[in-house]
């Protein structure tokens, strides 16, 4: 009897403990977000640039800027647009996104990429680059709201 008592009281308790750890998870949010980046390089790049954050029914404007190590040839203009997740407010998008990639830009090429910063937010974005640039290499993002 004492037993099941005690597991009736095991039950009862991680029962809570998930109900209390399970609805903050369901209750981040997202928003959309619409980036400008100018990026040129030769070897070492970097990048540079601004974009809007939507969240809300408020804009909030952003800065991006970066360094890209590899081969990195060339310039590219990139606008992407797409969602961002996993966010409890605007300040959650700010933070370093990591990336390793390549890719040949010659005039206009589509783009897309998936990238995660250490919040936990997540950016699915997708859009066109324009420009001379061909690169294999790691880069990193950072986004700042200004």
């Amino acid at each position: 009897m004492k037993i099941a008592s005690l597991l009736r009281g095991l039950l009862v308790a991680l029962t809570a403990a998930t109900g209390a750890i399970l609805p903050a998870t369901a209750h981040a949010d997202g928003g959309f977000i619409t980036l400008t980046i100018y990026k040129a390089g030769w070897i070492i790049g970097g990048s540079g640039g601004s974009g809007v954050l939507n969240f809300h029914g408020r804009a909030y404007p952003l800065s991006t800027g970066g360094l890209d190590w590899g081969l990195v040839f060339g310039g590219s203009r990139t606008v992407l647009r797409g969602r961002v997740s996993n966010i409890w407010r605007p300040s959650d998008v700010e933070g370093v996104y990591g990336a390793a990639g390549a890719g040949l830009a010659v005039g206009r090429g589509v783009r897309g990429i998936v990238l995660t910063n250490q919040k936990g937010a997540v950016l699915e974005l997708s859009g066109e680059q324009i420009g001379l640039l061909a690169n294999v290499d790691l880069s990193g993002l950072a986004i700042t709201i200004r």
